[in-house]
């Protein structure tokens, strides 16, 4: 049980790591193309020019208005789901503990139990079992069974 709980974790964070990986490299290249906009001269440009400047810029600001808040609430999805995964942990101890109980009375019972006291029907016998087992295999048969008694008159 530990090592499918150990792949699911490794699963999860190679998962959160590329998708990481991929929103960095969106945001560096996002970054760099609002600086080479933040470098132009745009006091030298037509008035139509620079209206379509603050259209731009209304719109990155936008974007990253609606990124800050995907972000946020999608951070407060997670920690009311770590919070609801840890809840279930909690909830589910007494009945691993109940579990492990009866495991441990179990295996005291069976290691304390006289065998004396329980016999064992003779065809669930293992004896029983492998000679029935030999003679179906044709293996030969035993000395006694080959050298009958001889006659003597």
């Amino acid at each position: 049980m530990k090592q499918v709980f150990d792949q699911l974790l490794k699963f999860l964070h190679d998962g959160i790591s590329a998708i990481f990986r991929f929103v960095e490299l969106i945001w560096t290249w996002s970054v760099d193309q609002i600086s080479r906009l933040a470098a132009v001269p745009w006091q030298q440009w037509p008035l139509w020019k620079q209206f379509l400047l603050l259209l731009i810029l209304a719109g990155v600001i936008w974007a990253l208005y609606r990124v800050g808040r995907e972000l946020f609430l999608a951070g407060a999805a997670i920690l009311a789901a770590f919070a609801d995964l840890l809840g279930v942990l909690v909830r589910t101890l007494p009945h691993v503990m109940l579990a492990g109980i009866i495991a441990l009375g179990g295996v005291w019972v069976i290691n304390h139990l006289d065998n004396s006291l329980v016999r064992m029907p003779t065809w669930l016998q293992a004896s029983d079992q492998t000679s029935s087992t030999e003679n179906r295999q044709g293996s030969p048969p035993s000395s006694q069974q080959s050298n009958p008694p001889q006659d003597q008159k």
